[in-house]
C-alpha cells in the first residue's frame, strides 16, 4: 500500500485524539516533520507526497511512543526555546514557553551593563536559560549548577552546540554549595516548585520528567526559601535575583524576598496574566 503525507497525518491525529492526547494534530505534525527532516509547513506544501514505507514505519513507531504518554520533546530529542533548538532527554526538565519570561528579563538586565558580567543559574537542567542569555549578552559569563550529573551532560552538550562553552562553567552540587566565595551580578533559577502531594495528580507526560526537577516540598516553596535566604551572600550590591514560580505562589515568594530585605521586588506575568516570575534587587 502507498501512503501520502496527508493520509499518515490524518491517521495519526485520529489515533492520538482517540487516546485523549492533548494537541494531537500538532504532535503528529512535529513527529512526522522530524522523521522527514523538514519543516511542519512542508507537510502541507507537499501533502500528496507518497512516503517510503521506511518513513511510514518510523513515524508509526514515534506515534506509538506518544500514545504511551512520552512527551514529544523526549521522543524527538529536542525542544524549541527562545528561538533555539535545545537537546533534551529524560534527565532534564523540558523547557517551557513561560520560562522565556524569566530568561528575557535577566538577559535584558545584564545587557544594560558595561563590560563583563557574571551570573549564576541554579538548577541549570538543559542549559536553556543560561545559554539563551549568553547568546544575547555577549559580555556575560555563567556559572551553572545542577545536582544531577546527567543533567549537566545535557547542558554541556548544548553549550558546545551553541558555541558558548568557553563562557559557561558547570558545577555539580546543590544550589550554592559549589559556589562558595563567588559573587555575581545576577542569580537566576527555575527551581522545583510543585508541592509533593500534587505530583501524583500531574499529567502522565509531566510525571515522566525528572522528579528531582519537579518536587518543591510540602508547600512547593522549599527551594525558594534556600535560594532567597542565601542569595545576598553571593550577589553584588544592587545585584538581581530572579526566579520562576508556580501558579498561586507569587505572593508567598514575594514575601520571602521582602523578608530578606530585597528591594524593588516585582512580579511578572505572562501574556495570559498568570504570575510567572518574581525578581528583586539586593540592597546596598
Amino acid at each position: 500500500m502507498k501512503f501520502s503525507v496527508f493520509e499518515v497525518l490524518k491517521s495519526a491525529t485520529e489515533r492520538l485524539s482517540a487516546d485523549k492526547i492533548d494537541n494531537p494534530r500538532l504532535d503528529a505534525e512535529i513527529l512526522l516533520a522530524n522523521v522527514l527532516n523538514c519543516r511542519r509547513l512542508d507537510l502541507y506544501v507537499d501533502s500528496n507526497r507518497i512516503l517510503p514505507i521506511k518513513s511510514v514505519l518510523q513515524f508509526d513507531k514515534l506515534v506509538n511512543q506518544r500514545l504511551q504518554k512520552i512527551p514529544v520533546a523526549y521522543i524527538i530529542g529536542n525542544k524549541e526555546f527562545m528561538g533555539f533548538s535545545f537537546a533534551v532527554n529524560e534527565n532534564v526538565l523540558i523547557p517551557r514557553p513561560e520560562t522565556e519570561i524569566l530568561t528575557e528579563f535577566v538577559g535584558n538586565y545584564l545587557h544594560g551593563f558595561r563590560g563583563e558580567v557574571l551570573f549564576a543559574d541554579l538548577g541549570v537542567g538543559s542549559g536553556a536559560i543560561s545559554i539563551s542569555i549568553l547568546k544575547f549578552v555577549k559580555t556575560a559569563l555563567a556559572f551553572a549548577v545542577d545536582i544531577s550529573p546527567d543533567a549537566l551532560e545535557v547542558a554541556k552538550f548544548n553549550a558546545n552546540k551553541f558555541n558558548v562553552d568557553d563562557r559557561i562553567n558547570f558545577f555539580c552540587g546543590n544550589l550554592f554549595e559549589p559556589l562558595n566565595g563567588e559573587i555575581f551580578d545576577a542569580i537566576v533559577s527555575n527551581p522545583p516548585y510543585i508541592p509533593t502531594n500534587d505530583i501524583e495528580n500531574l499529567q502522565a507526560e509531566v510525571k515522566s520528567e525528572p522528579r528531582i526537577a519537579l518536587d518543591g516540598g510540602i508547600d512547593g516553596l522549599n527551594f525558594y526559601r534556600q535560594i532567597i535566604s542565601d542569595s545576598p551572600k553571593f550577589l553584588v550590591a544592587g545585584g538581581l535575583l530572579a526566579v520562576e514560580i508556580g501558579i498561586n505562589q507569587a505572593s508567598a515568594v514575594k514575601n520571602l524576598f521582602e523578608s530578606e530585605n530585597f528591594a524593588d521586588v516585582k512580579i511578572l506575568s505572562d501574556l495570559s496574566g498568570i504570575e510567572r516570575v518574581v525578581t528583586g534587587i539586593k540592597r546596598d
